[in-house]
């Protein structure tokens, strides 16, 4: 990892740049590929993909969700989205009237399949996640270029970080679809709460209990 770097909280004009980084990194994102084809081939797939990273980015702003970001100078090289626990009712009122407006350009970029699929990944995989309160990890990338330097490491230290340092919540939450990454997360203290299946993509639920890991040990 080169210095000096640092890890920031993304902002509203960050977006082109997380949008960028995300839609490259989740090109080969077996679910993704599933869902909406080969990004790197096909414009189709490629604007599909750009539409959803650019919603989930402008969701995060209307609930209670953060974008960090890890730069080198003033280049993002890794960004994660997290969900942290239930905010209250009112602000998850507020969140969810402004979200239904954001949903409805996107109704119009996506096939009602891939729309229909999307949300039957998140109905399935949050029925893995404990009933306690916890942040949930939306989506972690890292820039291709910049991958194999800890920078993936460096986020999630950050993100473990944060949800110990987070009274209410009990740990964190995360799915990939990328087996070989399973042993990675558990390298950072996180179990396997089960295995799926998404439209026959296989989807692997793991959790972090904060109590029982120790950040500081984890390594790549």
């Amino acid at each position: 990892m080169s210095a000096p770097y640092r890890i920031a909280k993304l902002s509203k004009l960050d977006k082109p740049l997380f949008v960028s980084l995300m839609s490259k990194s989740f090109a080969g994102d077996p679910f993704f590929l599933h869902v909406f084809g080969d990004s790197e081939l096909d414009k189709n797939a490629s604007s599909s993909l750009t539409a959803f990273v650019s919603f989930l980015f402008d969701k995060s702003f209307m609930l209670n969700e953060e974008v960090w970001g890890y730069y080198e100078k003033e280049n993002l090289l890794g960004a994660y989205i997290v969900e942290h626990p239930r905010a209250g009712k009112l602000l998850m009122m507020v969140g969810g009237l402004l979200l239904i407006g954001r949903l409805i350009p996107l109704l119009f970029q996506l096939p009602r399949k891939t729309l229909g699929l999307l949300n039957s990944y998140m109905r399935v995989t949050r029925s893995f996640a404990p009933i306690i309160s916890h942040h949930y990890l939306v989506m972690i990338g890292v820039k291709k270029e910049a991958q194999g330097k800890g920078i993936g490491k460096a986020l999630l230290q950050h993100l473990l970080h944060t949800v110990h340092l987070n009274n209410t919540s009990h740990g964190v939450a995360l799915d990939t679809e990328n087996q070989e990454n399973v042993n990675l997360y558990r390298r950072f203290g996180f179990a396997l709460s089960g295995v799926t299946q998404v439209d026959k993509v296989p989807v692997y639920c793991m959790y972090y209990q904060k109590n029982n890991a120790d950040i500081e040990t984890t390594t790549l």
